[in-house]
């Protein structure tokens, strides 16, 4: 029999006919690479992680919370991806920048700034401490790579030690759930990701 279709088809296929026929292999389960989001592109329904800002728990992490990509519905909001928590780039300007910026976004209309980086919402919420964003940005953990995989986000940093799955350095501005805006960095530093490009862009 001769199979037509791409490879997933058949790899599916595949799957399904040792499945009926009660053969225990193991077939691996398969990830499409999305493509990049663009402007103009509707942002993709993913549900991060959170831990609200409570200025009485200096010392400890709270309880993370989930926060649903949907909720930025009727929103003007600016998000921006970090390769990691407390590295060097991300935590001497890449943060900062929008934490000293805060007032010049909301001016333009900015409703709120969301900070993502692959690490759990324990880390990110200590993060945020470490830097005092207060409540100027919310530190979402992207724990799973969920966000960057749906937006093509994401890169392969297992050479540095970093795992298979972290964010690209980026900043989009979303105007309810539209992307208007969306700056990658190709090369090391900030630039079309910060703040200042941001609010070019507003």
């Amino acid at each position: 029999m001769r199979v037509k279709g791409s490879f997933v088809e058949c790899l599916l296929l595949f799957s399904s006919f040792f499945t009926s026929h009660h053969h225990p292999i193991p077939i691996p389960l398969i990830h499409p690479t999305m493509a990049q989001i663009q402007v103009g592109d509707t942002l993709p329904l993913v549900t991060l992680k959170y831990c609200p800002y409570d200025p009485e728990l200096s010392k400890a992490c709270g309880i993370p919370q989930t926060l649903s990509t949907d909720s930025f519905k009727g929103k003007k909001v600016v998000i921006f991806g970090v390769p990691g928590a407390f590295t060097p780039t991300c935590n001497n300007n890449h943060l900062p920048e929008y934490k000293e910026k805060y007032d010049e976004l909301a001016k333009k209309g900015v409703d709120q700034v969301v900070c993502i980086s692959t690490a759990d919402a324990f880390v990110m919420d200590a993060w945020g401490k470490w830097t005092e964003v207060s409540d100027k940005v919310i530190m979402a953990a992207d724990g799973n790579g969920d966000f960057v995989k749906a937006t093509g986000l994401w890169q392969d940093l297992t050479k540095v030690g970093m795992g298979a799955v972290r964010s690209k350095r980026f900043a989009m501005v979303v105007d309810d759930l539209k992307v208007t805006y969306i700056g990658v960095e190709t090369q090391f530093g900030v630039s079309v990701s910060g703040a200042t490009a941001v609010l070019a862009k507003l």
